[in-house]
């Protein structure tokens, strides 16, 4: 005989989504754990992801993001440098003018 439906609030399936995303996890584990059937896991991880954007990028918008990180990161670095030349600089001219 076929198995009852189940239906599931949308609380418990944003709770099981958050617990594969957070915890990392495979998805299969997690349903397990919870009493949930592997697919119907999946199926919410993936409309989750789809929904925030995760998982939608190509190779090319990857690698553009890293190279935006490296040169954010490469900027953090260089503003750092030159506030401290800056406070270098403030503190010769406090010298020179006394």
């Amino acid at each position: 005989m076929a198995e009852k439906k189940r239906k599931f609030d949308a609380e418990f399936r944003e709770g099981a989504v958050r617990i594969v995303s957070d915890s990392g996890r495979p998805a299969a584990e997690v349903a397990r754990e919870l009493g949930i059937n592997e697919t119907t896991l999946a199926t919410w991880v993936s409309r989750a992801r789809k929904a925030a954007g995760d998982g939608t990028l190509g190779t090319s918008e990857r690698e553009e993001l890293l190279r935006l990180r490296r040169r954010d990161t490469e900027q953090a670095k260089r503003i750092e440098e030159l506030e401290l030349e800056r406070d270098a600089l403030k503190r010769c001219m406090v010298l020179w003018v006394n």
